[in-house]
């Protein structure tokens, strides 16, 4: 009769264990260096997706991908894309206001551009890498890269 009592002990305390950790939530980071519109827009589908479902996410631009961030963005990046007529960087926008999402370019972006943060749309900014990269390893995070 012991015998049966310790597995059933062993896996209440397994449930109660999951359900601790479901209280701290998970984090994302989506790092998009694609420059293709589609997985562009994919990537912050997920990462919407992904705060929908309780995720805490930020989004780290590098590359071509990162001209989805600036005032002055390529076509290709406002342009809808089917089947709701999505742009990458307006669905961007719409999460960083809506959800509170942390959107950086890489640190080498702006000087790779010669430019300054005043080319960027308000709310993104330049990463600090040492952060970025402490945040990469943190517990319970998850990387999507696209």
């Amino acid at each position: 009769m012991n015998l049966l009592k310790l597995p059933a002990a062993a896996a209440l305390t397994l449930c109660f264990a999951t359900g601790a950790q479901a209280d701290d939530p998970n984090k994302l980071i989506t790092i998009l260096t694609s420059p293709e519109p589609q997985t562009q827009l994919m990537a912050m589908v997920l990462t919407m997706n992904a705060m929908g479902a309780g995720a805490e996410a930020e989004v780290l631009l590098c590359g071509p991908a990162a001209d989805i961030a600036l005032k002055d963005a390529p076509a290709a990046t406002t342009a809808g894309q089917p089947p709701r007529d999505a742009s990458p960087q307006g669905l961007m926008q719409m999460v960083m206001a809506s959800n509170d999402l942390k959107v950086q370019v890489c640190a080498i972006y702006l000087p790779g551009l010669g430019a300054d943060a005043s080319v960027l749309i308000d709310g993104v900014t330049a990463a600090a890498p040492d952060a970025m990269g402490a945040a990469i390893v943190a517990d319970e995070t998850t990387v999507m890269s696209f």
